[in-house]
């Protein structure tokens, strides 16, 4: 995740990326310079987003800026090759740091596990808006893919509740795990921070040229029977050889490898005899 900061940004916008980096620390990379030639969502304003993205190596983008038309304003972004993908733009309300929450401090979630999701509202299925936040949100913070998983590694949850159309309320929390008489344990939530309203502002879809790039999978090859590709040998086939019956195969005298013994058996008889004539 690349975390960049606008022309102005205000206490609590600065806040707000500071918790962000500090959640995905292991992940993230963030710059303090303020960046006067960033408009995301205005054309020939995201030549500077790409240029950070490639300089970075990031593909998730925050961008926080502050200003009398758009207070503590938000926009999360995807890039594909390090190209604009999809952009959502929100408002920053009712912000609660980490440091203000008190807590035993020993249910704080761990460096780099991967947290639990939790999308409550119907507004998340019927309002476009917040289905991009969805997607967006996911992205940002799902971690690393994994095939498997622990569950007592699992220890924390966002737990994102839709307001309103337009409104999303997000809190972190960490996860305890207690007996419960079953082999699923009972979980306990508590609230460590940060917590937020999300007010959704604008959204931008992916370009559909883009978009089918992006989603274009990888062809499957056709699969040769009895051929395999081995990293060491390369490419192997097996061949089927039916059993051999020697009492039903057909022996004849026209065979050339028996021509050839004939003569040289007739070469050896007359060279035999020439040596008798000779010794005589």
């Amino acid at each position: 995740m690349l975390i960049l900061h606008g022309t102005k940004t205000s206490a609590v916008l600065n806040s707000v990326l500071a918790d962000l980096f500090h959640l995905k620390r292991d992940h993230a990379v963030k710059y303090t310079k303020k960046n006067d030639s960033i408009r995301p969502f205005e054309s020939g304003g995201e030549t500077s987003l790409e240029f950070f993205s490639l300089k970075s190596d990031c593909s998730l983008l925050v961008y926080g800026s502050h200003s009398k038309k758009r207070p503590n304003n938000l926009v999360l972004g995807r890039t594909y090759d390090h190209h604009i993908y999809d952009l959502v733009e929100v408002g920053v309300e009712n912000y609660k740091s980490i440091e203000s929450y008190a807590y035993d401090k020993k249910l704080a979630p761990k460096l780099g596990t991967k947290p639990f999701f939790a999308f409550i509202g119907e507004h998340f299925e019927s309002v476009e808006g917040l289905k991009h936040l969805k997607e967006m949100l996911l992205d940002h913070f799902k971690g690393e893919v994994v095939e498997n998983l622990n569950l007592a590694g699992v220890d924390r949850i966002f737990v994102c509740t839709a307001i309103s159309p337009t409104t999303v309320y997000m809190m972190h929390c960490a996860l305890r795990l207690k007996r419960s008489g079953t082999s699923i344990p009972r979980m306990e939530l508590v609230e460590v921070g940060p917590s937020v309203d999300l007010v959704l502002r604008r959204h931008r879809q992916a370009a559909e040229s883009l978009q089918k790039e992006a989603m274009k999978a990888p062809g499957h090859a056709k699969k040769v029977k009895n051929v395999t590709n081995n990293p060491v040998e390369g490419k192997q086939g097996r061949i089927y050889i039916p059993d051999q019956e020697v009492s039903k195969l057909t022996v004849t005298s026209n065979i050339k490898g028996l021509k050839r013994e004939r003569r040289d058996a007739k070469k050896n008889k007359e060279h035999s005899k020439k040596q008798k004539v000779a010794e005589n």
